[in-house]
């Protein structure tokens, strides 16, 4: 046996985690190998994840319930609890995950139906602050990470971009209550996270060394025209630095990675993938969308992750139009207009199932990844996703459709289906999440965490 060879069967010889295959021009980054892992115990990364759909679900309750067989919300309530038939996709993940119900953000509550997507992940009163939003839980925790992997955050949706106030097509917004721009293409998305190019990578650096040098000289240049400034424009001037400061960080920060090798996928990854999808196939496109965003976590590219499934525009929008491809009959908004019709509960309930099962596969593949080589844990223990809808049916901002899901490895439990009144803010959940992915304790306008999650 080489000595190499003896080395790798007795762990004691070590690979970096960016060591690469090197030939004649050539380089080959190696995925995830036991013999990658650290000579002492690292703690595992804590992740954090959210997926969303517009216009609520199929709700079927009380003595008026038409289709009691289609309610979203499962019979029974804590761990005596039962799926319904639009989320039996999820029965084999019923010990990894809770069902959530009752919760809202209050300050959304009395704002129009269909405004209140941009909320989801930030509980603000957009109507009530000029449509000028806050910033959202995802990157509460992008900027606790930052540095940390190539990138803070992975923003995606089907539609892309930020849409327009009440109908945007994005899920994040940063410091400033500014939309993120979400992206949207697989095989864009795909190319960001693990494209590499000796002239992309050239041009890139070129792009961020005239960006710090162009930063120097506004530094330079703003420090003279302080001076000459009176107290107000001073503490304006102030402020302006501050924001360049920022940028300068994030050029810092990108210039770190830049020669970074990007992670390798293997072979059974790359198969799995569909970059050719689009958004005229509806189960492709979204479990495509969902591999991806496992591959960002399993490759630590992010431990942020964000997905909007439609948005709350028109039925011109991609997402929009998904039921109809899925042969369903009409377009997202009006099939959810039906939630209480007799020929719409149905078609509306097969959407619900149809979601579930995507998330389910998702479910599957974070469950069935070792959070790192040699662990035990999964993934998913490691990951916290919170999935749902900011309307229980079309118009109505309370009582929250939710899943959350994971992180049973950073102290979650589940198994259970809570209920919960109107005094608690849907912001507690997030401060839950926030807490225990290692953040902070509070969000917006919650009022503490959730001890009924946590073991």
């Amino acid at each position: 046996m080489s000595q190499v060879m003896s080395n790798i069967a007795t762990q004691s010889w070590r690979l970096d985690r960016r060591t690469f295959l090197r030939g004649a021009g050539a380089a080959l980054a190696l995925p995830a190998l036991n013999c990658m892992a650290a000579a002492k115990p690292v703690a595992a990364p804590r992740r954090l994840a959210a997926v969303y759909f517009p216009f609520g679900v199929s709700i079927q309750m009380g003595d008026k319930a038409k289709r009691p067989e289609w309610n979203w919300f499962p019979q029974g309530e804590g761990r005596d609890f039962k799926f319904n038939e639009n989320l039996k996709p999820l029965e084999a993940h019923r010990e990894h995950l809770s069902v959530l119900g009752g919760l809202s953000h209050p300050k959304v509550r009395r704002i129009g139906g269909h405004d209140s997507g941009d909320t989801f992940l930030t509980g603000h009163n957009i109507r009530a602050n000029h449509l000028r939003n806050r910033q959202s839980m995802d990157q509460v925790a992008a900027a606790k990470f930052a540095g940390q992997t190539r990138f803070d955050s992975l923003v995606m949706s089907t539609d892309g971009g930020v849409g327009e106030p009440t109908r945007s097509s994005t899920l994040s917004y940063n410091e400033h209550g500014r939309p993120i721009p979400a992206l949207n293409q697989p095989q864009q998305i795909f190319d960001r996270l693990f494209g590499a190019g000796d002239a992309d990578t050239a041009r890139q650096a070129r792009w961020l060394k005239s960006g710090g040098s162009l930063l120097d000289l506004v530094l330079e240049d703003a420090a003279r025209v302080r001076r000459n400034l009176g107290k107000y424009d001073q503490q304006k001037f102030d402020e302006y630095l501050d924001s360049v400061r920022q940028v300068e960080r994030r050029v810092e920060r990108a210039q770190k990675w830049m020669h970074i090798p990007k992670p390798g996928l293997t072979d059974a990854d790359r198969e799995r993938l569909k970059l050719e999808s689009d958004s005229k196939v509806p189960r492709e496109y979204v479990a495509t969308m969902y591999e991806l965003m496992h591959l960002a976590f399993l490759t630590d590219s992010t431990r942020v992750a964000t997905y909007q499934i439609a948005s709350m525009g028109d039925a011109t929008t991609l997402g929009g139009k998904f039921p109809q491809l899925l042969g369903l009959g009409k377009h997202l908004h009006g099939l959810c207009h039906g939630w209480n019709r007799e020929d719409g509960i149905e078609p509306l309930g097969k959407w619900d199932q149809f979601l579930a099962g995507q998330f389910a596969t998702f479910l599957d593949r974070m469950r069935n990844t070792p959070v790192m080589p040699e662990s035990e844990a999964s993934l998913l223990d490691h990951t916290t996703i919170i999935y749902g809808c900011s309307n229980s049916t079309t118009h109505n901002n309370k009582n929250y459709p939710l899943v959350l899901a994971g992180g049973r490895g950073i102290g979650f439990q589940h198994g259970q289906y809570v209920k919960y009144g109107e005094d608690t803010p849907f912001a507690n959940v997030f401060a839950t999440m926030l807490q225990q992915t290692g953040v902070t304790d509070r969000f917006a306008d919650s009022t503490g965490v959730l001890p009924e999650l946590l073991g």
